[in-house]
């Protein structure tokens, strides 16, 4: 981890985003005090999701289908009523 203040990253922010790139952190500080951390992201998948991973963990009421009450619908038409 490397540790620097903010006019020392300003100066070589090029240099500090290649090590991040690297897979280094940053811990950026204001008069020496730490005040926040540049880190690397984590790499975007190549696969995309699996459909079904939350299947049968999450139940829906049947009151869900239920029609709204008059007056939240007409809320949701024109809000200023």
């Amino acid at each position: 981890m490397i540790t620097v203040n903010v006019q020392q990253a300003k100066t070589h922010l090029s240099e500090y985003l290649a090590r991040v790139e690297a897979g280094e952190t940053v811990t950026l500080c204001r008069r020496n005090v730490p005040v926040a951390e540049i880190r690397p992201l984590r790499p975007r998948s190549s696969q995309p999701r699996a459909i079904g991973l939350a299947r049968g963990l999450v139940q829906v009421p049947p009151t869900f289908f239920e029609l709204l009450p008059e007056d939240v619908v007409t809320g949701f038409e024109d809000p200023g009523k």
